[in-house]
């Protein structure tokens, strides 16, 4: 999926951003946003366009657009770099298929390990209190 080639569909647009650079923010525009619209893609399947819209609906506004914005950076092509990372990074998490857990019962010598662990604790504690009791007479 990461190995499409999405940087003909993206749009940029940029603005004056806050953040360091000084008097430089006033006067340059390094703030970027990248714009992706989902449904006219055309490396993404009818599938992963619902996967994604899915999972990544809180990123996605009223026409369909993906939103990402950086203004970290005070470069304006840093800041288009780290749009572009931060998508890439968000379609791996929205297609990342989470590994189905297999339930199992715990092994015989577990079991024994912590029936063990749990006598030797209240060894511990009985000891404590008869010396307890020894020492109030």
């Amino acid at each position: 999926m990461i190995k499409k080639d999405f940087s003909k569909e993206f749009l940029f647009n940029s603005s004056r951003s806050g953040g360091p650079g000084g008097q430089n923010v006033n006067k340059v525009s390094t703030k970027m946003e990248l714009r992706f619209h989902i449904d006219s893609s055309e490396n993404l399947t009818d599938l992963e366009k619902e996967i994604l819209k899915e999972k990544l609906q809180n990123k996605i506004n009223s026409e369909g657009y993906l939103q990402i914005i950086s203004q970290t950076e005070r470069s304006q092509l840093l800041n288009k770099d780290l749009c572009i990372k931060k998508f890439r990074q968000l379609l791996e998490k929205a297609f990342f298929v989470q590994k189905l857990r297999r339930p199992t019962k715990p092994s015989f010598s577990s079991d024994n390990k912590r029936i063990e662990k749990k006598k030797k604790e209240s060894m511990k504690k009985v000891t404590r209190s008869r010396n307890n009791i020894e020492s109030d007479f």
